[in-house]
């Protein structure tokens, strides 16, 4: 499932991009922090997908991010007049969906890192 995650946030980190160059001054900035947020969720996608225990917090993070973005968007919906809801509830949607889901599968509450810090290693 993560994989899943990591390659969809590649991809539209890749859009991203495009809609960044072409941004007009009054949103470059927002639209270059964007990529650059799609990029660090690939990678964190990645550690988790290649860790799942190895780092304690990271799944939360990820989780809540997904889902206020979601719920945030809903309300924005209900408000109306407010562009792309609908895509974010979906996109979004289905990545909380996809990580609740690794979450319970992985047990990644039960992520553990030693007291220097690191992530445990098994084996």
């Amino acid at each position: 499932m993560l994989w899943f995650a990591a390659v969809g946030a590649v991809g539209a980190a890749l859009t991203a991009t495009g809609t960044a160059w072409d941004a007009d001054g009054g949103t470059k900035v927002v639209e270059t922090w964007r990529a650059y947020g799609l990029v660090v969720f690939a990678g964190l996608f990645l550690l988790l997908s290649l860790a799942p225990r190895g780092y304690r917090g990271v799944w939360e993070l990820v989780i809540f991010h997904k889902v206020a973005l979601t719920v945030t968007a809903l309300f924005y919906a209900a408000h109306g007049g407010i562009a792309d809801t609908t895509t974010i509830v979906g996109w979004d949607g289905t990545v909380s969906a996809l990580l609740i889901g690794a979450y319970v599968l992985s047990r990644g509450w039960t992520s553990s890192p030693d007291r220097r810090g690191t992530a445990q290693r098994t084996g």
